[in-house]
């Protein structure tokens, strides 16, 4: 892992398991998953996974021997400063969680403006 990403941005054991077998079921074009961050306003950031199939100069790269592969641009990497990608599966639903992710902007979770959480 790259050290300086893995400091910024923690992926769990069980979240790099379901990249790494995402990646080999993927096309062969793809390398990488990217972490992307998209929105504002009232319902707040809105943090999601997609296929990669390069990087670009200014990413931050967080790869294993695993073949666990995670790009990440620097502006979304702003809002995941100390987050953590897990991967969740519960029986019923599986699916990749961001945590912690309100550590990076100091927010609380909670909309100023309709008075509701998210």
């Amino acid at each position: 892992m790259n050290a300086t990403l893995s400091e910024q941005l923690a992926v769990t054991a069980p979240a790099r398991a379901k990249i790494v077998e995402l990646l080999k079921e993927a096309d062969q074009s793809i390398n990488s998953v990217r972490i992307f961050v998209s929105g504002g306003g009232c319902g707040g950031m809105t943090y999601g996974m997609t296929f990669s199939e390069s990087e670009e100069n200014r990413d931050s790269v967080l790869e294993d021997s695993e073949g666990c592969k995670v790009v990440v641009d620097p502006i979304a990497l702003c809002y995941l400063q100390g987050a953590e990608v897990d991967y969740v599966d519960d029986g019923v639903n599986t699916s990749f969680v961001f945590n912690n992710v309100f550590k990076a902007v100091g927010g609380s979770g909670a909309c100023g403006g309709c008075g509701g959480a998210h």
